[in-house]
């Protein structure tokens, strides 16, 4: 066998490899995203419109903004993410003149309902940041439900970074 022949035959045999690997990765691709769908269904809870504000090198925490609809009265009770250390749902409210924030154990999210976690109200509160959060990146947050009968799930969900809210979602002015 003369070197050419042995060169075409690497050739295709990588082309046989690198066609079998991309396969691979469409296939679990399509796997991924009918995980995250089931589970999605599972929770009966919609999101939209969610996004992080962005942070600065050495800014220690950010808020996480949402719209939440649940399909069956359930409650939203946790929040965790790699990027922070402590993840918490908070409210934001006047008292005697005075805008308070502190964290509440549980989110009451009404059957059919949309509750909107905004600036200067409910939130998601990401704290201890392990790392700036970047505009125009994204940072997963997980969401834990518990329906009703007291059943837990979770939510995975690919947040998008901004410095304002995105178009459509009124930002809080002081």
């Amino acid at each position: 066998m003369t070197i050419s022949r042995l060169q075409a035959a690497l050739f295709r045999c990588q082309s046989k490899i690198l066609a079998a690997l991309t396969t691979t990765a469409v296939i679990s691709g399509f796997f991924t995203v009918g995980l995250a769908y089931a589970q999605a269904g599972k929770t009966n809870v919609d999101i939209k419109e969610a996004w992080i504000r962005s942070t600065v090198p050495g800014q220690m925490g950010t808020g996480a903004f949402m719209k939440i609809t649940a399909k069956d009265g359930t409650k939203l009770v946790g929040v965790s993410s790699p990027v922070a250390g402590v993840g918490e749902v908070h409210e934001m409210k006047m008292e005697n003149d005075i805008m308070k924030m502190r964290a509440v154990p549980a989110l009451e999210l009404p059957a059919g309902k949309t509750v909107e976690l905004k600036p200067g109200g409910y939130h998601v509160m990401l704290m201890d940041l392990k790392q700036p959060l970047l505009k125009d990146t994204k940072v997963p947050i997980t969401l834990t439900f518990k329906d009703a009968k007291g059943v837990e799930s979770k939510l995975a969900l690919s947040v998008s970074v901004s410095s304002v809210a995105p178009i459509g979602q009124a930002e809080h002015k002081h």
